[in-house]
């Protein structure tokens, strides 16, 4: 099973709002060379949800053909409907994927029973092992922590990616799964190195997008017992993160969103991520925000997280 630092990966997009499939694979061999230990590809940081099918699949697999097996790959496989879900799944399964990452089903908000049906749905259709990822702040639905002991009991469901920040909810899955064999990661950057202490088994993180290196000797010392919980970190991506109401984009004036050598982060060359597309705002009014090291650090402008994919108009 996968431990240790896991990247969330973003999808590299071009202006015009196409994958840049030759950024992709060089973003990849960043990771494969600056220690990352397994990456997800389409995950909730790949933006899938704004992607066709016919995209989610190749992002898929071009991450697993270019990564060709010397780290782990977990496919984001995370649908609102199950046959989707499902679907996703056995495809990944297909194009040598090692896990899929299944999301709690989003905008439906289904009961705890519903959860639970969904996600054995899952596991029984895919050939791969299942991690769930339970992300409240997204989808508007909390998968409790006795509905997530029944899912450990089913068969090839086999971890859990927890991004709810919530440290005490977190202690009772690590105290009552120890020894089950099942995976528990953190999904909150913030937390994770509590989490890593308290027994966790790696962090899925945005954080590792931008200081892999340094992300993964963190994450590695936290399970090794050596991590304290630092208040500022040694990234300023990772120290915004760490902010509420806070969110990193790349400049596209410095970084041009992860191309043209973003060395002062050191980012390899790459092309324009939808998210970095999006005019930044602070509290009052339009402003292009603080720069450093090639970031910019702001407060949530209009659009959200939102890209050119979910309607949010692009400033030239």
């Amino acid at each position: 099973m996968i431990t240790g630092s896991i990247v969330a990966l973003a999808t590299p997009m071009k202006v015009n709002g196409d994958i840049d499939w030759e950024a992709l694979r060089r973003l990849v061999n960043f990771h494969l060379d600056n220690g990352t230990d397994g990456i997800v590809a389409a995950g909730t940081t790949g933006e899938p949800t704004t992607m066709s099918f016919a995209e989610h699949f190749d992002v898929i697999r071009a991450v697993v053909e270019e990564v060709d097996g010397r780290i782990p790959v977990i496919a984001g496989t995370g649908a609102n409907a199950t046959s989707e879900a499902v679907e996703l799944a056995r495809y990944a399964g297909e194009v040598g994927a090692d896990y899929c990452l299944s999301v709690c089903p989003y905008y439906n908000k289904p009961t705890q029973e519903g959860l639970y049906r969904h996600f054995k749905a899952v596991a029984e259709g895919s050939k791969l092992p299942v991690i769930l990822y339970n992300v409240p702040g997204r989808t508007a639905c909390d998968l409790y922590n006795e509905t997530v002991l029944r899912l450990a009991e089913v068969e090839n469901i086999v971890g859990l990616k927890d991004a709810t920040g919530n440290l005490e909810r977190a202690e009772d899955l690590i105290s009552r799964l120890k020894g089950s064999g099942f995976m528990l990661y953190s999904g909150d950057d913030a937390t994770a190195c509590d989490f890593m202490l308290m027994g966790g088994h790696g962090d899925i993180s945005v954080t590792a997008n931008v200081a892999p290196p340094g992300h993964a000797r963190s994450v590695r010392r936290g399970g090794g017992r050596r991590c304290r919980p630092r208040p500022p970190a040694q990234h300023p991506a990772d120290a915004a993160a760490h902010q509420p109401g806070h969110r990193v984009q790349p400049d596209p004036g410095q970084v041009g969103a992860l191309p043209h050598g973003a060395h002062r982060a050191g980012h390899p060359p790459a092309a324009h991520l939808a998210l970095g597309e999006v005019p930044l705002h602070d509290q009052r009014g339009p402003a292009a925000g603080r720069r450093d090291r090639g970031l910019i650090i702001a407060v949530p402008a209009p659009c959200g997280a939102g890209t050119w994919r979910t309607g949010c108009k692009v400033d030239a």
